[in-house]
């Protein structure tokens, strides 16, 4: 394989992908930076947004060049030549996907390299959420601009399949108005089934092309993020990657739960003090979500008080017999620790942001556990719409 087929694989893949629908951060980029990186877990649409944008702005224009640095092409040829040749020849775009593959150890160097060398040229790379330039290369730090690719909100996925628009809603103005924006919608869709396919396949944008194989699939991603991704970033041994998938075999089936680092240590066979370290990889990874009481400042030494999975679709996917009450609390975590402070609360289930407390369960749910709390609400399934401190469960993915 010669370097020219590189360009002629771009054309390609660009070519054939669909610009019909588009994930959220498409158009919360800045695309006019010179050196983006974009994060985020396997199968969330980072690769597909990429091949959008340059179909929408380069489609057939050898001056922006893709390339996927898992392509076996790379165990032999460094990316800083592709960025040479590409320079000579014109080339002012160029795109790398899955850097955390590359096969050399100097990937954040040659970045370094080529954002230098190349005034005139803008790169985009792609990376597992995991993701992270050497702390030698500071400059670099300063000059890429980052961005955090999650999964579909329940708001982003109305508008994925054509079901409804909604704007973004701050958490302060749900807990203030969510009885007249819960009217405004449930009077145009029937909500209730909508969010119930949602916790089911509605989180990673790749469902409508695999329907039937969903789950496999998913199972398949969570053992490549382990197998690969993981060793890919942290330069673990083999031993510890065996470990690790059998730890999260172990708590997948248990989530969520109360953690007891010397009961999960036998049943795995590691040191006591290596559960949180684990726990934290797996964090990192997007495979489950750590909910610690008050703020964390210990890093991966802290204890969490419960461990959750990461997504419901991952809970239905990997715990075929999930507990419906389990499954609500996975998702208020999920939308409400995008971009919120979420930690334990003694009381209620959450403590979101030090300030309100929620408690998360069915439409029989009452106050009683959370009565003597101050700002404190029942984020409830199985309605429609709410009532006072009373919020729809399926609210909450309406979040910015």
């Amino acid at each position: 394989m010669e370097i020219d087929d590189l360009y002629i694989n771009s054309d390609r893949l660009i070519a054939s992908i669909s610009i019909e629908h588009k994930r959220y951060l498409y158009h919360e980029i800045n695309w006019e930076n010179r050196l983006i990186c974009i994060k985020g877990a396997r199968g969330v649409g980072k690769t597909t947004m990429l091949k959008q944008y340059l179909k929408e702005h380069y489609l057939a224009n050898n001056k922006a060049l893709y390339v996927t640095l898992d392509d076996f092409w790379f165990t032999n040829h460094h990316l800083i030549d592709v960025a040479e040749y590409h320079y000579l020849h014109g080339g002012t775009v160029l795109f790398v996907d899955e850097v955390h593959h590359y096969p050399f150890v100097t990937w954040s160097m040659e970045l370094k390299n080529i954002y230098d060398r190349y005034p005139e040229m803008q790169v985009v790379f792609t990376g597992s959420s995991m993701l992270q330039i050497d702390n030698t290369l500071a400059d670099l730090s300063r000059r890429c601009v980052f961005y955090d690719m999650y999964g579909m909100s329940f708001r982003e996925y109305l508008e994925f399949y054509d079901i409804m628009n909604v704007p973004k809603i701050s958490l302060e103005d749900l807990l203030q108005n969510h009885v007249k924006i819960g009217l405004d919608i449930t009077s145009e869709v029937k909500i209730l089934p909508k969010f119930q396919d949602y916790l089911h396949y509605g989180y990673y944008p790749f469902y409508k092309e695999v329907t039937d194989s969903y789950e496999k699939i998913l199972q398949q991603i969570a053992a490549n993020i382990i197998e690969v991704d993981i060793p890919a970033v942290e330069k673990i041994e083999y031993s510890t990657v065996v470990k690790l998938k059998r730890f999260f075999a172990l708590i997948s089936q248990m989530v969520p739960f109360s953690v007891n680092a010397t009961e999960l240590s036998k049943n795995i066979e590691v040191p006591r003090q290596s559960i949180n370290k684990m726990l934290a990889l797996l964090k990192k990874s997007a495979l489950v979500n750590l909910l610690y009481n008050g703020k964390n400042t210990m890093g991966q030494l802290a204890k969490p008080e419960k461990v959750y999975l990461e997504n419901p679709n991952l809970m239905y996917a990997l715990t075929p017999r999930a507990d419906i009450g389990n499954i609500r609390e996975t998702f208020f975590a999920n939308q409400l620790m995008r971009n919120h402070e979420v930690t334990f609360s003694g009381k209620g289930d959450f403590l979101v942001d030090s300030l309100y407390t929620f408690e998360v369960g069915g439409k029989n749910k009452k106050f009683d556990q959370i009565k003597d709390v101050s700002k404190s609400f029942l984020a409830v399934d199985d309605i429609d719409t709410g009532y006072g401190g009373k919020i729809p469960l399926w609210m909450f993915g309406l979040l910015e």
